[in-house]
């Protein structure tokens, strides 16, 4: 299954959740999730809003992540790539604490003076363009659990089989469109366009859209 691009991913995957519209707020992992939690929002008719999760980079391989933080500083660890890596207490501590504030000038930036949405009682779905290792997804699902929740669904056009796996252990229901089975993984092979988002891209998008 490949896709246009974000818009059109989020068309799609926003059929397979009718289901949970009735009270339901959508939680958008930017900066790729905005476009496709926009759609799915915007069909569902329900309030699109942000969770900004982000991973924990290697100090040695800063694009590779050995877990996540959510914005209320939940943390999860890929232990054995910690335990591979040599990454002591302190290293994490710090490291998560440079991340963190990253997310909160992030959510300033984005939200503003945007109240934070009400999620308890509620179908939350939480989105993104896609799941990689699923590690940021799972301190998303972690925090947002934290709420009290009606339900959390995590929602992605394509991921691998092994972080449907991961989550399905976390989320109430876990919808991913394409299910990659086996081999090398990239999100951005499931798109025929897949641009980096701007941070007025972002902005724009949640603001035509009723908050929660």
């Amino acid at each position: 299954m490949i896709y246009r691009d974000r818009r059109d991913a989020g068309r799609r995957l926003a059929e397979h959740l009718l289901i949970y519209r009735h009270n339901a707020v959508v939680l958008a992992i930017p900066r790729g999730g905005v476009p496709v939690g926009y759609e799915v929002a915007k069909r569902l008719e329900v309030p699109l809003d942000l969770i900004i999760p982000r991973k924990l980079p290697i100090p040695s391989d800063p694009e590779a992540g050995f877990g996540a933080i959510a914005p209320d500083g939940t943390i999860v660890l890929n232990e054995r790539l910690v335990a591979y890596c040599g990454l002591s207490a302190k290293d994490i501590e710090r490291i998560a604490g440079e991340v963190l504030a990253e997310v909160l000038r992030r959510i300033r930036e984005y939200r503003g003076d945007r109240p934070q949405p009400e999620l308890k009682h509620r179908n939350v779905i939480i989105v993104d363009d896609g799941l990689a290792s699923g590690y940021t997804m799972v301190a998303a699902v972690r925090a947002v659990k934290r709420e009290r929740p009606k339900r959390v669904i995590v929602a992605v056009p394509c991921s691998p089989e092994s972080s449907v796996g991961r989550l399905e252990k976390e989320a109430d229901e876990v919808v991913s469109l394409a299910v990659q089975p086996y081999g090398q993984f990239a999100v951005a092979g499931y798109y025929e366009s897949f641009p980096d988002l701007s941070d007025e891209e972002v902005k724009r998008l949640i603001t035509q859209v009723p908050a929660a």
